[in-house]
């Protein structure tokens, strides 16, 4: 199903105090633009915004039929790519990857690790074969890179966690930079908690809050590095159009305790949020994915911020505010 399209303008952030890098938008140019996950939450809004300035999208999906429904006006593809099938464009954000959230059985494992890691794999295969290749890939990543760290402020340049997650995410990236040996250039986007308007981890947490039944995970102390959607969109086109390579980190600059964002929730649907849920409840339900929502993660976007990223959503009530649907809040005053 299409997510609904919130016109959204999309300018180019000047860098400040020096000249931009090589990015890969000229001014007053459009590019074309291949996106995999095209039919995701994060990937329909980027296909969205990249239209919207005039590019064009070629959007791949595992279905065809799914991605033409959901993204009229782009030129839909199977995913994944066959070797010496894939088409001309400027550059690659790929997204596509099998969803982290639920039940980790040793199947779903398997699935999260391959889709990434044997996914990016044949799509930089696909890149090294192209009779044209594309000047940059922009490939998501995870602030599940760093594992749980305690009260450690996180930049890019911390060391990777142990973890089921982090040597996913570590792997992954290992994968997306092997394009640089065939001469494209590389940024990883590390996104932590999206929220916005129509699906994401948001759309999991409203009804149990807005019956008065929400509240902090276990004692809420853990910290939680969020991010809206706009700025995640906003940080793929920045990190596509300034050049960036490497890691970058794709959160908010305000992370907070998980107990404050469980308040601000509250207070945005005007319900209580003092309930905690327990980790034996999440344990029984989630199995070895419920350890993820006990870590704690103080993450914050280092490179956005030395690059002149201005943020849409850099505070949390203003951020819930806008992705909350009307009848679950008020404007803020």
């Amino acid at each position: 199903m299409p997510l609904p399209v919130r016109r959204t303008v999309w300018p180019e952030t000047p860098l400040p105090g020096r000249s931009r890098p090589e990015g890969v938008r000229k001014e007053g140019r459009g590019v074309k633009v291949a996106v995999t996950g095209a039919t995701g939450f994060i990937g329909q809004a980027l296909c969205h915004a990249l239209m919207e300035r005039g590019d064009t999208v070629v959007a791949y999906g595992r279905h065809v039929h799914a991605v033409r429904d959901a993204l009229p006006g782009t030129s839909p593809m199977a995913w994944p790519p066959e070797p010496g099938e894939f088409p001309v464009v400027d550059a690659v954000l790929h997204l596509a990857g099998e969803p982290v959230a639920g039940r980790w059985t040793e199947e779903k494992k398997r699935a999260i690790r391959a889709s990434r890691i044997d996914g990016t794999r044949r799509l930089v295969a696909a890149l090294a074969v192209a009779r044209t290749r594309p000047a940059a890939l922009v490939s998501a990543s995870g602030i599940g890179y760093y594992g749980s760290r305690g009260d450690t402020v996180l930049t890019e340049q911390a060391a990777p966690g142990r973890d089921f997650l982090a040597e996913t995410c570590a792997a992954w990236e290992r994968e997306a930079r092997c394009a640089e040996e065939v001469g494209v250039r590389v940024a990883m986007l590390r996104t932590g908690v999206v929220i916005g308007r129509g699906g994401g981890a948001l759309a999991q947490m409203l009804p149990p809050f807005r019956l008065g039944l929400g509240g902090p995970i276990g004692n809420g102390n853990q910290w939680f590095s969020w991010v809206h959607l706009d700025d995640v969109v906003g940080l793929y086109l920045h990190a596509l159009d300034h050049g960036l390579s490497g890691p970058v980190n794709g959160v908010s600059p305000a992370p907070v305790r998980q107990k404050d964002f469980a308040k601000a929730l509250g207070q945005a649907l005007h319900r209580p949020a003092f309930l905690p849920t327990p980790r034996l409840a999440l344990g029984l339900l989630y199995g070895e994915f419920a350890e993820t929502l006990f870590d704690s993660q103080r993450v914050v976007p280092d490179v956005a911020k030395q690059t002149g990223y201005a943020f849409r959503y850099p505070a949390l009530r203003a951020a819930l505010d806008q992705a909350i649907p009307p009848s679950g809040s008020r404007p803020l005053r």
